[in-house]
Protein backbone atom coordinates (compact mmCIF):
# COMPACT_ATOMS: atom_id res chain seq x y z
CA UNK A 1 0.00 0.00 0.00
CA UNK A 2 3.29 1.96 0.65
CA UNK A 3 4.12 1.97 -2.72
CA UNK A 4 0.78 2.82 -4.53
CA UNK A 5 1.05 5.40 -1.79
CA UNK A 6 4.12 7.32 -2.98
CA UNK A 7 3.12 6.37 -6.25
CA UNK A 8 0.12 8.77 -6.69
CA UNK A 9 1.87 11.29 -4.69
CA UNK A 10 4.92 10.86 -7.72
CA UNK A 11 1.88 10.54 -10.45
CA UNK A 12 0.06 13.47 -8.59
CA UNK A 13 3.21 15.56 -8.73
CA UNK A 14 3.90 15.09 -12.27
CA UNK A 15 0.14 15.91 -13.12
CA UNK A 16 0.31 19.24 -11.26
CA UNK A 17 3.67 19.90 -13.48
CA UNK A 18 1.79 18.78 -16.74
CA UNK A 19 -1.40 20.55 -16.32
CA UNK A 20 0.10 23.71 -14.83
CA UNK A 21 2.92 23.98 -17.53
CA UNK A 22 0.20 23.01 -20.02
CA UNK A 23 -1.87 25.96 -18.63
CA UNK A 24 1.24 28.41 -18.82
CA UNK A 25 2.03 27.54 -22.06
CA UNK A 26 -1.36 28.06 -23.78
CA UNK A 27 -2.05 31.35 -21.84
CA UNK A 28 1.23 33.53 -22.47
CA UNK A 29 2.75 31.49 -25.63
CA UNK A 30 1.58 31.18 -28.78
CA UNK A 31 1.44 27.36 -28.73
CA UNK A 32 -1.69 25.38 -29.67
CA UNK A 33 -2.85 23.32 -26.66
CA UNK A 34 -1.70 20.34 -29.02
CA UNK A 35 2.30 21.49 -28.74
CA UNK A 36 1.57 22.66 -25.11
CA UNK A 37 1.55 18.92 -24.43
CA UNK A 38 4.68 18.41 -25.17
CA UNK A 39 7.15 19.73 -23.17
CA UNK A 40 4.95 19.76 -20.39
CA UNK A 41 4.76 15.88 -20.71
CA UNK A 42 8.73 15.77 -20.78
CA UNK A 43 8.97 17.88 -17.51
CA UNK A 44 6.18 15.94 -15.68
CA UNK A 45 8.41 12.28 -16.54
CA UNK A 46 11.54 13.45 -15.39
CA UNK A 47 10.18 14.88 -12.11
CA UNK A 48 8.18 11.09 -11.95
CA UNK A 49 11.19 9.25 -12.82
CA UNK A 50 13.05 10.91 -9.92
CA UNK A 51 10.46 10.43 -7.31
CA UNK A 52 9.53 7.32 -8.50
CA UNK A 53 12.94 6.10 -8.36
CA UNK A 54 13.69 8.09 -4.77
CA UNK A 55 10.63 6.76 -3.38
CA UNK A 56 7.69 4.49 -4.82
CA UNK A 57 10.41 2.28 -5.91
CA UNK A 58 13.75 2.54 -5.34
CA UNK A 59 16.50 2.11 -7.20
CA UNK A 60 16.34 -1.09 -9.51
CA UNK A 61 19.43 -3.67 -9.61
CA UNK A 62 20.54 -2.39 -13.46
CA UNK A 63 22.46 0.07 -14.32
CA UNK A 64 21.53 3.90 -13.88
CA UNK A 65 21.15 3.70 -18.19
CA UNK A 66 19.17 0.62 -18.24
CA UNK A 67 17.03 1.72 -15.81
CA UNK A 68 16.69 5.38 -17.49
CA UNK A 69 16.13 3.88 -20.70
CA UNK A 70 13.30 1.47 -19.12
CA UNK A 71 12.09 3.90 -17.44
CA UNK A 72 11.58 6.05 -20.68
CA UNK A 73 9.99 3.23 -22.56
CA UNK A 74 7.53 2.76 -20.47
CA UNK A 75 6.82 6.59 -19.68
CA UNK A 76 7.04 7.32 -24.01
CA UNK A 77 4.28 4.57 -24.55
CA UNK A 78 2.33 5.84 -21.47
CA UNK A 79 2.84 9.55 -22.81
CA UNK A 80 1.34 8.30 -26.26
CA UNK A 81 -1.43 7.16 -24.63
CA UNK A 82 -1.72 10.06 -22.25
CA UNK A 83 -1.72 12.13 -25.51
CA UNK A 84 -3.90 10.25 -27.47
CA UNK A 85 -6.73 10.52 -24.75
CA UNK A 86 -5.95 13.51 -24.35
CA UNK A 87 -6.40 14.58 -27.96
CA UNK A 88 -9.31 12.59 -28.54
CA UNK A 89 -10.99 14.30 -26.05
CA UNK A 90 -10.31 17.59 -27.06
CA UNK A 91 -11.23 16.77 -31.02
CA UNK A 92 -14.22 14.87 -30.46
CA UNK A 93 -15.92 16.69 -26.97
CA UNK A 94 -16.55 20.49 -25.63
CA UNK A 95 -13.87 20.07 -22.80
CA UNK A 96 -11.61 22.52 -21.32
CA UNK A 97 -7.87 21.08 -21.66
CA UNK A 98 -7.22 20.55 -18.03
CA UNK A 99 -10.01 18.10 -17.79
CA UNK A 100 -9.17 16.34 -20.61
CA UNK A 101 -5.92 16.12 -18.82
CA UNK A 102 -7.46 14.58 -15.93
CA UNK A 103 -9.27 11.46 -18.04
CA UNK A 104 -5.82 11.30 -19.96
CA UNK A 105 -3.83 10.88 -16.86
CA UNK A 106 -5.67 8.34 -15.28
CA UNK A 107 -5.47 5.76 -18.20
CA UNK A 108 -1.60 6.45 -18.38
CA UNK A 109 -1.77 5.61 -14.75
CA UNK A 110 -3.00 2.60 -14.50
CA UNK A 111 -0.49 1.75 -17.70
CA UNK A 112 2.68 3.41 -16.44
CA UNK A 113 1.93 1.41 -12.55
CA UNK A 114 2.05 -1.59 -13.99
CA UNK A 115 5.17 -0.90 -16.52
CA UNK A 116 7.30 1.04 -13.85
CA UNK A 117 6.61 -1.99 -10.96
CA UNK A 118 7.23 -5.27 -13.53
CA UNK A 119 9.59 -3.71 -16.62
CA UNK A 120 11.47 -1.21 -14.90
CA UNK A 121 11.70 -1.90 -11.56
CA UNK A 122 11.03 -5.99 -11.62
CA UNK A 123 8.78 -5.62 -7.96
Amino acid sequence: MRRLAWFVIAGGTGFAIDAGLTHLLIAFTPMSPFLARIPAIMTAMAATWFLNRSFTFGRSSSSLAAEGFRYWAVGVTAALLNYAVYSALIYRLPIQPVAAIVFASIAAMAYSFFGYSRFVFGR
